[in-house]
């Protein structure tokens, strides 16, 4: 049977361990039929051993968002390898330890500089590097953790999220007009690598202990990367500027 990511060309960012949500996306994305290539920073060489635990080869790509080198070369060393793009999945976010863990109102601008950056503006900066090889359309997924709110113990990150959240709009409006989309995934927490940098991340999961109308496994990172590759597919032709929650029901519950 046929997946619905056959004959797609789709890059990933952000595979460093196997609890990532990049992980399990790039996972289920060749599962469901497409080549996948991986971007990584600041250690390649860790991303190249998880690689092999994926049901294909994928090839490695050394990629710091925050330079414009690395940006400048992307789109020629990923057509030497795929030809074009299909998909692009932006799984990176970044705040320094003191712009986090309730130093709120303490944190330094050059480290919620830093944070945003790395954690908004490069979704700006990967699509553009990645658009030349999108010529015949298609879909850029985002990962988000819901910024409506102010959460425990994320500060910098909540600021950070929410401007991730508004480029992403800002994408799907002026990518329109190429037929590229750009939505975002917006899940409940996980013990991944990223989160266990946020000090205090207990505190902020276990809202998911007592809110949740679905059963939420934090070990369980494959329904996030389901729902990046449901949006990488052809079944949401004419959906952009969205975000999906994949939280068990978390962001609808009332008091």
């Amino acid at each position: 049977m046929s997946g619905i990511l056959d004959g797609k060309r789709i890059l990933v960012t952000g595979v460093l361990t196997e609890a990532s949500i990049a992980f399990h996306t790039a996972k289920v994305a060749q599962e469901q039929g497409a080549e996948v290539i991986l971007t990584a920073f600041p250690r390649p060489t860790l991303t190249e051993r998880i690689a092999k635990k994926l049901p294909k080869p994928a090839k490695v790509i050394e990629l710091d968002v925050t330079d414009t080198g690395h940006l400048d070369r992307l789109a020629g060393l990923v057509k030497d390898e795929l030809g074009s793009l299909d998909g692009v999945v932006h799984s990176i976010g970044f705040a320094p330890q003191d712009a986090l863990g309730g130093n709120f109102l303490n944190a330094p601008f050059e480290s919620v500089a830093t944070a945003m950056h790395v954690s908004a503006f490069s979704l700006k900066s990967l699509a553009m590097a990645c658009k030349p090889l999108m010529t015949n359309g298609g879909s850029i997924v985002g990962l988000t953790f819901d910024a409506q709110f102010a959460w425990p113990q994320y500060d910098w990150m909540g600021p950070a999220k929410a401007a991730l959240e508004a480029t992403s709009r800002y994408l799907a409006r002026d990518l329109g007009g190429d037929d590229i989309r750009c939505n975002l995934i917006s899940a409940g927490p996980l013990g991944s690598m990223a989160a266990k940098s946020i000090p205090g991340f207990t505190d902020l999961a276990d809202v998911w202990n007592h809110r949740s109308p679905l059963e939420w496994d934090m070990g369980d990172p494959e329904p996030a990367g389901r729902g990046v590759v449901a949006l990488l597919s052809d079944f949401f032709p004419k959906t952009t500027g969205e975000i999906i929650h994949v939280d068990g029901g978390v962001h609808m519950m009332g008091a």
